[in-house]
């Protein structure tokens, strides 16, 4: 295979991504509320909930939330981090990064690593129902917010839309462009308005100003 062909087919899945992604739906209020309260009744509810809200509230990636590691989340003395550090090896575009857990995320995710036993740290911090050391891809990942979405009742929604919710609201809070393209790991900001969706509601917001 050609560095050509590489280079190329490297840019277009690149593209495809990043198109899905600004494509994906944006959740209201009420819908995040009909997820939480759908997953409230399935099996693995806690993990499944810390899973959603990751993506929804810090803003990760599916393949990022699927690669977590239990050390990623607590130190040795079992103190649940403010910060996830992704280095570059396991973030997307090998472009380091430091996700930020606000501090209700915080209480969710620390009482999910109080209520689990973990062998060691590099156990995944969300195993699958095959194992303790079973991890999610970010493939099967993905397919698993979709069954989530889909049973919650909500139309149009995909494994990108955790993650694009969270950027819309920051940004209807007036929270500027290069602070989102930071907190979403982007080298460029025209990349971050593009999956920044503008609703009824802002546009209302925005009215009211003048």
């Amino acid at each position: 295979m050609s560095d050509l062909y590489q280079r190329t087919h490297t840019c277009s899945h690149t593209t495809y991504l990043e198109s899905a992604m600004a494509a994906a739906k944006s959740l209201t209020a009420a819908e995040i509320q009909r997820v939480l309260e759908y997953i409230s009744t399935q099996a693995y509810a806690q993990r499944n909930r810390v899973m959603f809200l990751l993506t929804a509230m810090a803003g990760m990636r599916v393949g990022e939330v699927a690669g977590l590691r239990v050390g990623d989340v607590r130190n040795s003395d079992g103190r649940v981090f403010t910060e996830i550090a992704l280095t570059a090896d396991r973030a997307k575009h090998g472009h380091a990064r430091t996700i930020y857990v606000n501090s209700r995320l915080h209480a969710e995710l620390a009482e999910w690593v109080e209520s689990r036993t973990w062998y060691d740290e590099t156990q995944p911090l969300f195993p699958t129902l095959r194992g303790p050391r079973r991890a999610f891809t970010p493939n099967t990942l993905a397919q698993h917010f979709y069954w989530l979405y889909k049973g919650a009742g909500v139309r149009g929604a995909s494994s990108h839309s955790g993650r694009k919710t969270f950027l819309t609201s920051l940004s209807s809070q007036g929270i500027s462009v290069f602070v989102l393209a930071e907190l979403a790991g982007h080298r460029s900001i025209a990349t971050t308005q593009r999956y920044i969706t503008v609703n009824d509601d802002m546009k209302r917001r925005a009215v009211e100003l003048v």
